[in-house]
């Protein structure tokens, strides 16, 4: 439930005044897309090299076929070809989380990988499974700013040397944000280097790179990062944008983390990155003769179109063998999670934001926040407090997927819960609680992976008020505990009235109860236990045996514990009264909107603000053309030319 003071909706028409930046908008941060086929390609590519990359791929495991087919392709054409990654690769789907990542590495490999870096998410299964996978790699794995005893956990940097002599040096770096985006128990003795408190350990390190690569000689340097554009990444200068901003000598940067499809950022910035599950393959192709980059740019995988957007009217070819071993992988998952244990009549929302997990209470939320609970206290006698002083909180950001209406497997339940995390109670205080909420909400309406989605907490966020942060960060986080409390108001706990000096618990995950995200309250609480059930499986037995095996309508929204109220709009100025001006000759026409009858299609230029202002005289409607296409925009910030949108 959302409220605002007088006029609703000043932060939405704020957030979809970013979208109607350009194409593809990354909150605040605007970026540019160009998007070829393979037919824009040159046919006689002798005397270039051509980096393909990929980052974000989480388990959609049928990609690397395309990227090994266009590899294949390109050196056909006479180019020698490189293939890079700029991590999370290892979770996502269970494809590869039901081996820890193995999997992933061993396609990459049938793949013929040649560079990755590490994303956050190789650190879910903990450092000596990362390790343990990686052994296995036949590519150089690069990350400069992730360290164990004072070193790199692997060479922060790679030189390729093409077979014309061109030398091209990679540098990796992970963000810094890892530490609060992984079970802190996995990485205790791992530093993330961070610009956090003043410090500036990412810029320095990201220097130091360049200045070894140019003694190594190379002609051309690379980031290979995983530090995305953010907003929440922003306040600590950890975003890409940043770090190339303070790092002069970097040809180009392929870029992870924020599922970002853009081939330059901001102003310009060298700045590529893919999206995410291989929507797209990004290109970089470089002149052997002058040794600098020529273009770059990225090729859709799957081309949609036909009815409704949904029939695939061209894709890249496959590579037979690699697609053969995404195939044995698949089946041997399926064969175990492809159960259908359930049904649901709703869909379940599985957005990041806006209205998603990331800045919102949603009925995904409500649904496992609800199983959290009822795994614990279904055992009397499983806590030690009154049952009405127990709660449930779990982080949007570990919410991955949406489950859609009709049977519901156990992959279904695994994909929206990937990270095998296990349910834990944490003890608090009453002021512990509230601390923990207001760290968690302290950016929204922004999105943050910390957000709270809760079962026994009614409470507001205030987002017209400042958030009070100390001037430290939490030990070992790159988030800023409040020094008070000034957003969020806790009206009732279970219907009673709140006590912010009675004792509560709080079934949690072992994630937050170990500090991670926000959470850092959960850490330092005076008590706290592991259940040691699993997450997916407390949600798939209260399905099952709470409601019947049916996610029924009761789930249709959100219940409404959660009130945000948003910064009301500023009054629009009268403007002065002005002369009648001269006749002026009538202005050239302009083309219609490419719409027909109840469809759209996407021009350059368009974004779902400027889509809506010519559809329905208003951009402020873009929210409805979003929820009409929401089976094919994954992100509303990011729409593509020639996209077909509904608009009845």
């Amino acid at each position: 439930m959302r409220r605002s003071s007088n006029r609703v909706l000043a932060l939405i028409l704020a957030l979809a005044m970013a979208f109607a930046m350009s194409i593809c908008t990354t909150a605040a941060y605007e970026v540019t897309a160009e998007t070829k086929t393979l037919t824009d390609v040159a046919e006689d590519l002798t005397g270039k090299t051509v980096i393909l990359h990929s980052n974000d791929v989480h388990g959609q495991i049928d990609g690397y076929a395309y990227i090994a087919a266009l590899k294949a392709e390109l050196v056909k054409r006479g180019a020698e070809v490189i293939l890079a990654d700029a991590g999370d690769f290892s979770q996502g789907d269970p494809y590869v989380s039901f081996s820890k990542g193995a999997s992933a590495v061993e396609l990459m490999n049938a793949a013929g990988y040649d560079v990755v870096t590490l994303g956050n998410h190789e650190f879910d299964y903990g450092v000596p499974q990362l390790l343990d996978n990686l052994s296995k790699a036949n590519f150089k794995v690069i990350c400069a700013d992730v360290l164990k005893d004072g070193k790199s956990i692997f060479d922060p940097t790679f030189v390729y040397e093409t077979k014309s002599g061109m030398k091209i040096g990679f540098f990796g770096l992970e963000t810094p944000e890892t530490q609060t985006k992984v079970n802190p128990s996995y990485i205790r003795d791992i530093k993330f280097l961070s610009n956090s408190e003043g410090k500036s350990e990412l810029y320095d390190c990201a220097k130091a790179q360049v200045e070894s690569l140019k003694q190594d000689g190379v002609d051309l340097i690379i980031g290979l990062w995983h530090l995305g554009v953010d907003v929440e990444s922003a306040a600590d200068g950890h975003r890409s944008a940043d770090v190339l901003a303070k790092t002069e000598g970097v040809d180009l940067v392929i870029d992870g983390h924020s599922h970002t499809v853009m081939t330059a950022g901001e102003n310009g910035a060298a700045i590529q990155s893919t999206g995410t599950k291989f929507a797209n393959i990004g290109v970089i192709v470089i002149d052997d003769a002058t040794k600098k980059i020529e273009s770059n740019f990225l090729i859709a995988t799957q081309v949609m179109g036909g009815e409704e957007n949904k029939e695939v009217v061209s894709e890249l070819a496959k590579d037979e063998a690699v697609a053969a071993a995404a195939q044995e992988v698949a089946d041997a998952v399926d064969a175990q999670y492809g159960t259908v244990f359930a049904k649901s009549e709703v869909e379940l929302n599985g957005a990041k934001a806006p209205n998603g997990n990331r800045d919102s209470e949603t009925n995904n939320g409500d649904l496992i926040t609800e199983a959290m609970l009822w795994s614990v206290l279904k055992e009397d006698g499983s806590v030690t407090v009154d049952k009405d002083h127990v709660v449930a909180i779990t982080n949007g950001g570990g919410i991955r997927a949406a489950i859609e209406p009709g049977d519901v497997t156990m992959k279904d339940i695994n994909t929206v819960l990937p990270f095998g995390n296990t349910v834990t109670v944490v003890y608090v205080t009453g002021a512990e609680l509230l601390e923990v909420l207001e760290a968690s909400t302290f950016c929204v309406p922004e999105k943050l992976g910390g957000y709270p989605q809760t079962t026994g907490i009614k409470f507001t966020i205030d987002t017209t008020k400042a958030y009070d942060a100390n001037a430290e960060t939490y030990p070992g986080s790159t988030y800023y505990g409040p020094k008070s409390i000034q957003r969020v108001t806790i009206e009732s706990i279970n219907g009673k009235a709140f006590d912010k000096n009675a004792t509560y618990a709080v079934v949690t995950n072992n994630f937050c109860a170990d500090g991670g995200d926000t959470y850092y309250a959960f850490k330092a609480a005076s008590a706290q236990f592991d259940t040691g059930i699993p997450l997916d499986e407390a949600v798939m037995a209260y399905v099952e045996q709470e409601l019947g095996g049916v996610i029924s309508t009761k789930y249709a929204e959100p219940r409404g514990d959660q009130t945000i109220i948003l910064p009301a709009a500023e009054p629009e100025p009268t403007p002065a009264p002005t002369p009648a001006p001269a006749p002026a000759p009538a202005p050239a026409p302009t083309p219609a909107p490419a719409a027909e009858g109840d469809s759209y299609t996407v021009i350059q230029g368009d974004s779902l603000w400027k889509i809506a202002q010519k559809l329905f005289g208003t951009g402020k409607l873009w929210g409805t053309l979003y929820e009409l296409n929401r089976d094919q925009i994954r992100d509303p910030g990011m729409i593509n030319i020639g996209q077909v949108l509904k608009v009845k």
